[in-house]
């Protein structure tokens, strides 16, 4: 049975929530105190989260970076701020996906069906694959860090998933299409320039570690890691 964790300060809305994950199977839990929602979580051990941005004392972006510290477990936001930075801020800091109040709960069944799948059925890596190291460098996939002669920086969870990406296709050009599809399931409201700047950031966070010039741009056709840092 997989477990839920709803992070929603509307009552009425957890209550209805409740009663149609559990229709599905779901075994469910709602935070009751918003100052230990990582207390919460960390006893709980869901599975999935559902969490809204607008929260007593600290917003869902906030609880969703804290999350991200412990765990890769999908991460939903269920918000009425229909904004595109809203929506952008939220996978930057580790979503998985957006979806806008006022919702069909079928939609959510279904979006929550699909990240579960994602995460731990049919579209699942093996369970043992956490970190990627190419030429002496070395993702965390789990706790979100880049690893290079004892030197160690911090990513988004964005930055993450196109290193992620990157690394496992070194030497091999891998397309804009294929990184959006890869870091945001091809969601609409990310426009092309975005990317731009998350790649940016990538290549400030190599550089930091003494890496320059490793991601490079194939015009017209996407990115390409090419890692020659050690000859």
């Amino acid at each position: 049975m997989f477990k839920l964790l709803i992070i929603e300060d509307d009552k009425q809305l957890v209550r209805l929530l409740e009663e149609h994950l559990r229709k599905f199977g779901y075994e469910t839990q709602a935070v009751a105190d918003f100052e230990t929602v990582r207390e919460t979580f960390e006893q709980f051990a869901p599975h999935l989260v559902l969490l809204d941005v607008n929260l007593p004392k600290y917003d869902g972006y906030y609880w969703c970076r804290q999350i991200r510290r412990i765990s890769t477990c999908p991460i939903l936001f269920i918000s009425a701020r229909d904004g595109k930075m809203d929506q952008v801020m939220a996978l930057d800091n580790g979503a998985d996906d957006y979806i806008t109040k006022p919702f069909d709960y079928e939609i959510v069944t279904a979006k929550i069906g699909s990240q579960l799948r994602r995460a731990y059925g049919t579209y699942a890596g093996p369970p043992n694959e956490r970190t990627v190291t190419v030429a002496g460098l070395t993702l965390d996939v789990e706790r979100l860090t880049l690893s290079f002669r004892g030197a160690k920086v911090e990513l988004s969870h964005t930055e993450t998933k196109i290193l992620d990406e990157l690394l496992k296709k070194a030497e091999r050009v891998v397309s804009r299409d294929r990184l959006l599809e890869k870091i945001w399931d091809a969601q609409t409201f990310v426009d092309d320039n975005t990317l731009n700047v998350y790649v940016t950031r990538v290549r400030k966070k190599l550089a930091s570690l003494g890496i320059a010039d490793a991601i490079q741009t194939i015009r017209g056709q996407g990115y390409r890691l090419y890692p020659d840092w050690e000859l």
